[in-house]
Parts: structure tokens; sequence; C-alpha cells
């Protein structure tokens, strides 16, 4: 998803230069709303895959975000694109990992993610926050091309180019902030992960009966 930050971000950093005659792999590609595909089609590149993690508008191949090295390869795609993505994802370091190595030397990474502030937002699930520091840290063994604040919602967006001579930064023992569990962390646990939606569905319920209390008040 993508919203309108994000497109503005996208038609101002992706350029012909980076696009045409490549290929290009969206990472999260369901279109619930705005999506940088129109964008990048209109520089002609060679192919556009969308994988999401199940299918629907703007979605080319049902894969997880951890599997597309399995899927595709390593150093299949000149230019990856994830937006509004690595919140919802469990495993990030994993899905990163795939990410940066997918893309092959040369290649390019787009990415937007929000940052803590960014309100609670489940599809199904919503783990994480991302701010600059941590985006720095993670692509230090990247060229940091752009790397900025969303200025519409707390977020960030980020563009880097992969180098020639690849060697994948060690994060086994980075901590991200988890909005589940209010702190950073190493992994969030599946009770929490399973409390957080039973609260989610009690509020739910209440949300429900207090409408239908005010339904018959006014009644």
């Amino acid at each position: 998803m993508c919203h309108g930050s994000c497109v503005i971000f996208g038609a101002k950093n992706l350029s012909a230069e980076d696009i045409k005659g490549k290929k290009v792999l969206e990472v999260g590609a369901c279109d619930y709303a705005n999506s940088l595909r129109l964008i990048v089609e209109a520089y002609h590149p060679s192919e556009y895959v969308g994988v999401d993690m199940k299918k629907g508008p703007g979605v080319d191949v049902v894969c997880n975000a951890e599997d597309l090295i399995d899927r595709f390869g390593k150093d299949s795609f000149d230019v990856v694109i994830s937006t509004g993505t690595l919140e919802h994802v469990r495993d990030w370091k994993k899905v990163l990992s795939n990410i940066k190595n997918v893309c092959k030397p040369g290649g390019i990474i787009l990415i937007t993610a929000p940052s803590k502030g960014f309100p609670y937002h489940a599809y199904p699930y919503d783990f994480w926050r991302y701010e600059l520091d941590d985006a720095k840290n993670i692509f230090s063994d990247f060229e940091v091309l752009v790397i900025e604040n969303d200025f519409q919602t707390p977020g960030i967006m980020l563009k880097v180019k992969k180098p020639g001579k690849f060697t994948e930064k060690d994060l086994s023992g980075y901590k991200m902030y988890s909005i589940i569990e209010n702190e950073r962390t190493n992994k969030v646990t599946s009770s929490i992960v399973k409390n957080r939606r039973l609260v989610r569905t009690i509020i739910k319920d209440l949300s429900k009966r207090a409408i239908n209390k005010a339904k018959r008040t006014i009644k």
C-alpha cells in the first residue's frame, strides 16, 4: 500500500534511467489504495512482477516475502520496491535479507515504512516501526542515495544502491521497535500476537455493542 507522500517520493526518485529495460520486483504489491506501478511501468521496464501473500489487484505472483530467494533466486531483479509492507512481516530480518539478495549488484531498492507514532493497522498483523537510524544501520552495506522522513505521516523513505561487491551486514542481534510489545526487541512471541488479536476482537465487539446501544437509545 502506498499513500500520497509515498507516490510523490517514488515519482521523484525513480527515473527512466533506473527503470527502462530493467526487471522490477514489487514486494507487498496488493493495491489497497495507491501504487507506484503505473509510474514505474510508464518508464517501460522489461518486466514488472508484483508479489504478495495472497491474490489481489497488482499481484502477479503469490509469494511470501520471506521466500523471495527460494522463488526467484539471488541477483534476479534490477529494481526492488516495497512500500507500506515491512511493518507487517514478522521476521523483518529475513525479509530484508531476501530483498537485498534478490536485487542485482548495481541495482536499486526503494522502501517506505512507518515510524513510531504511526497508528496500529493489522493486515492481518502489524509488528514494527522503523526510524531513520534503523534504516541507516540496516542498509549500511548499501550505497544510500536518498533517505528521509515521510512528510505526510510518521515514517521513513529511502532509495539505496547495491554495491558491486556485496557483503551483507549481520543484523542477527539488532533490535527493532515493536508496536505490539511497545519496546525494541529481537522478536515477538506467539502468545503476544495471539493476545493482540484477542484484544482487537474484543474492542471490535464492544464497538458494535456501543453502536447498537446508541441506535436503540435514539429510537
